[in-house]
């Protein structure tokens, strides 16, 4: 049984303040200045560029790959990290398209997260070779699936609504149709369950800065099925990909499994926070936690609806229908937020109305949910949102 107590003691978080964006960008572990530290100072500082040896640096990609793997369901030697969710992405969405060279039609929903959108938009553009992007409402992803699809690109758990969909049933119905499947799992990855391995997908990627609270900028993994890994040729085939890279071939030759999906050199200066970050981890049940997260959520959706009536719910009401975070709409969310994180209760806000709260049970617990409420209440009933200094709209949302 996991013990929230313990985790809770894991993180920095400024006193005062409770912190419903961990959906978004989570805290940092109490272990990661001193993770940074050491790199700067003891390794790179000290041993300089021998540390791609002395202290491992270049094999930390697959390392720190394998750390995840247990938390998507995947075994060891199937996921990498590097690069960014965008490029891992884009690099899984070439993968399926070259290994299904007769059909052309991309397939995603409308609540895909945009850039995930525009990949496949740029790479239908960049390709030429007569394919598309379709776009179907999610709940017609299923019955979209089709003889034209070549690859079904879908965020397992909706950015803003923190709709679910169903990985096993639709990477199924794409197999039986010919297609192959690309998850994303950048609301997934430590929220929820997940096991890419019994669902089959082929593909998986997804970022570490969220709910594996590894900093902003943190870098992202892949996962490749292993009846894939010796078929793909990678459309970003950088130098750390290459079979023998250090014998500066002028032609590439893919390196042996998941090692091809390695593009450029390793964020050395990030990984030792997402190495700490990872560590929480240690004797942290998934499903504990989810199973908290649901009660949690719960708790947080009906006391809001309780005692502030004019937000209404936009996640789904039955908890095995959504992910970890839950939104609530409202027509000056970007306001009403505003003046919540100046009251200090930190969510986020995504356009046109939509309020998120991150439920992360590793440093939330039930007394935080209740103080969130109580100021949520607080803010509405005395309409403190109209204040001008929450009117300004920030870049960041």
């Amino acid at each position: 049984m996991t013990d929230f107590t313990i985790t809770r003691s894991h993180f920095l978080l400024p006193p005062g303040v409770v912190y419903l964006d961990g959906n978004s960008l989570g805290p940092p572990t109490v272990s990661t200045a001193g993770a940074l530290a050491r790199r700067v100072e003891e390794e790179w500082g000290r041993q300089l560029i021998q540390s791609w040896n002395t202290a491992g640096w270049m094999t930390q990609p697959r390392q720190l790959g394998d750390r995840i793997g247990p938390l998507i369901g995947a075994p060891p030697g199937s996921v990498v990290v590097g690069d960014t969710l965008s490029i891992k992405v884009f690099q899984a969405l070439a993968a399926t398209l070259d290994l299904n060279p007769r059909r052309r039609v991309i397939l995603s929903d409308t609540g895909n997260f945009p850039s995930d959108l525009y990949i496949a938009q740029n790479l239908v553009r960049m390709l030429d070779r007569g394919h598309s992007l379709r776009l179907v409402s999610p709940e017609a992803v299923l019955a979209s699936i089709d003889e034209e699809v070549a690859v079904v690109l879908l965020t397992e758990v909706d950015y803003r609504s923190a709709r679910r969909h169903d990985m096993k049933a639709i990477t199924r119905r794409a197999h039986e149709a010919g297609a192959l499947t690309v998850w994303d799992l950048a609301h997934s990855t430590g929220a929820i369950p997940v096991n890419v391995l019994d669902a089959e997908a082929d593909f998986a990627a997804g970022c570490t800065y969220k709910y594996l609270n590894a900093g902003p900028g943190a870098p992202a993994f892949v996962y490749v099925s292993e009846k894939h890994l010796g078929r793909i040729r990678p459309a970003l085939s950088g130098w750390l990909g290459h079979e023998a890279p250090f014998s500066f071939d002028l032609d590439y030759r893919a390196g042996p499994g998941i090692d091809r999906m390695v593009v450029a050199t390793p964020s050395v200066l990030a990984m030792p926070a997402l190495q700490a970050a990872l560590s929480v981890w240690d004797g942290v049940s998934i499903d504990d936690v989810r199973a908290a997260s649901i009660a949690l959520s719960e708790l947080f959706i009906s006391e809001v609806e309780r005692r502030c009536p004019e937000l209404v719910l936009a996640s789904p009401r039955t908890p095995a229908e959504r992910g970890s975070h839950v939104s609530f709409r409202h027509d000056e969310g970007g306001a009403v937020m505003q003046a919540l994180i100046a009251r200090g209760v930190i969510g986020d806000f995504r356009a046109p109305n939509m309020m998120r709260f991150g439920i992360t049970p590793l440093y939330i617990g039930e007394r935080e949910i209740r103080a969130a409420v109580d100021v949520v209440e607080d803010v509405l009933t005395r309409r403190l949102w109209t204040a001008p200094a929450y009117q300004r709209k920030a870049f960041v949302t």
